[in-house]
């Protein structure tokens, strides 16, 4: 393997190790096809920041929780954040470009003897994250799906059971469609990238064009509102920012098709930084022309029965006709980033299972033969998405917590590498083709602050009174999925679990069968059906 700090001399560049040689070096092999490209990598990751998908559905609240203010100043303030969190985790990703990202990444940062626990929090944080967003995403979906029968017949409210079930409906094709070969997902989310930009770019234009009676300028940068209940203006404008926060995470989506993108070291950080960088540009622009819809504040925002309240301030502005056009490609933008949430989160399961870190890891790493993809992996994370879904039937106010839930374990599984790297691996860290170069410190430490003060903030209840019907159970969820997560790791997995292709290593307390040229480890305490996992999986076993 060459140094990041050896040159060639003829060329007086930096040599860096081949992306073979970095998989080698974690003992895996290169399974899939790396089919993809800069701009698919890109893709899949901006569908995950999707701003008409994390926008639309919060606005109103955002709105009612710091008024314009929060909406574009504090868009502003998560963006120039959020983009520093991007360049620590970009850093990370071009020095180990695997698939499975920043659990991966944590085995190579953490001290030797805290690398498999701080690998299973990191893997468990973040698989916890990017499924959650899965139900958050379809959810919204479903919520606008029946708001398209409210603008037609305002009497009519489409039922949380209806809701759920559209939403039942949305996570099962998005299931279907990430079963499909690999290189379909990547034409997908292409098509999902212009589909964001060309529908971003109509509504702004039809809709500024055509309403009337806009807002001054000073009221869309100036306007402030505060209907949560608190005392406490600045913190209901905290509270307005976890519309913004939401919309810019799952970035790390680029990371995860690592081993599925051609040079990787460069195009996964790339695409972190272009999801971010475009996402927050084009999510200005539309909040901004949005704001500058509102007619009525009181009656389009507080008192109309659509949701989400979007919806009232465009039927209002350009008519019915428009308005079906605009729920339309907000409709697509969500249905595709729940795709490619689907999509990340499978391939972060799959590479977990391959390292024993799950339960069912022999069913959840396998790559399917035909469409080289880890199909177990994504109807998995399809069903648990559902499953916390119901939360959403128990209580109206539980697609805020999800959304929490989302934002606090993605920031959380974000926090542990750049932390890693600030300080334990500062010296040893040995850098990739993209780098931070002498600013890497401050950088690695704004991030850090950022994510744990939105991560203490978004734990927080979101209206007051608190009352039972209003409260944010998202740390409730959360602690109980690190509890059971830690329990197992704790009683059973740690017997095994030693980290990122530790697995493959020999162990006392495991037996080794050699089976196509694969080494398959099995714990003593469990059995296998040795002759079905030769038969069926092509993926590196346990």
């Amino acid at each position: 393997m060459v140094s990041n700090n050896d040159y060639d001399e003829t060329i007086n560049a930096p040599q860096y190790a081949t992306e073979d040689e970095i998989l080698a070096s974690f003992g895996y092999k290169q399974e899939m096809n790396k089919t993809m490209s800069t701009i698919s990598n890109f893709s899949i990751a901006f569908g995950c920041c999707s701003i008409l998908s994390g926008l639309t559905p919060m606005w109103g609240d955002a709105m009612m929780s710091g008024g314009s203010i929060a909406i574009i100043w504090g868009w502003i303030l998560v963006s120039a954040f959020t983009f520093g969190v991007g360049l620590s985790l970009a850093e990370i990703c071009s020095a180990y470009p695997i698939t499975g990202g920043l659990y991966i990444w944590v085995s190579r940062l953490a001290p030797p003897e805290w690398v498999p626990v701080m690998c299973w929090i990191t893997g468990w944080c973040n698989w916890l994250g990017l499924t959650v967003a899965i139900t958050s995403a379809d959810l919204g979906l479903a919520q606008f799906m029946s708001s398209i029968i409210g603008i037609s017949n305002p009497e009519y409210n489409a039922g949380i059971y209806w809701q759920y079930g559209i939403f039942l409906v949305i996570a099962v094709i998005h299931g279907i469609i990430n079963s499909m070969h690999v290189k379909y997902n990547g034409f997908f989310n292409q098509a999902s990238l212009y589909w964001h930009l060309a529908g971003t770019l109509l509504i702004i234009i039809v809709a500024l064009a055509l309403t009337p009676n806009k807002p001054s300028a000073k009221w869309v940068f100036t306007y402030f509102e505060n209907d949560t209940g608190f005392s406490s203006n600045s913190f209901a404008f905290l509270i307005g920012l976890l519309q913004s926060q939401y919309t810019l995470s799952g970035f790390d989506s680029a990371a995860h098709m690592s081993e599925e993108t051609r040079d990787a070291a460069r195009s996964a950080p790339r695409g972190i930084l272009y999801a971010i960088g475009t996402a927050a540009i084009t999510g200005f622009v539309f909040m901004l022309s949005v704001n500058f819809c509102v007619q009525d504040f009181e009656r389009q925002i507080v008192n109309t029965e659509l949701s989400p309240q979007m919806t009232q301030v465009f039927l209002d502005g350009v008519g019915y006709s428009w308005t079906v056009v605009f729920t339309v490609i907000i409709m697509g933008a969500m249905f595709f980033s729940g795709s490619a949430l689907t999509l990340g989160s499978s391939r972060m399961v799959y590479a977990f299972a391959r390292d024993g870190a799950t339960p069912w890891s022999r069913w959840l790493s396998v790559i399917h033969k035909t469409t080289q993809t880890p199909i177990y992996a994504v109807w998995a994370n399809i069903l648990f998405a559902c499953i916390i879904g119901v939360l959403y039937i128990v209580n109206t106010t539980a697609f805020n917590a999800i959304v929490s839930i989302n934002t606090i374990a993605s920031s959380l599984a974000y926090f542990i590498p750049i932390f890693l790297r600030l300080t334990v691996a500062r010296k040893s860290f040995k850098r990739g083709p993209f780098h931070l170069g002498p600013f890497s410190d401050i950088i690695n430490f704004l991030s850090c602050f950022w994510i744990l003060f939105t991560s203490a903030l978004f734990v927080c209840p979101t209206e007051y009174p608190v009352t039972a019907a209003n409260m944010n159970y998202a740390s409730v969820i959360f602690v109980f999925v690190m509890v059971c997560s830690l329990s197992y790791y704790h009683f059973r997995a740690r017997y095994w679990f030693h980290g990122p292709g530790r697995s493959l290593q020999p162990d006392p307390t495991v037996f080794e069968d050699n089976m196509d040229d694969s080494i398959v480890r099995i714990s003593k305490d469990d059995t296998l059906d040795i002759k079905k996992r030769k038969a069926t999986s092509s993926a590196i076993p346990k």
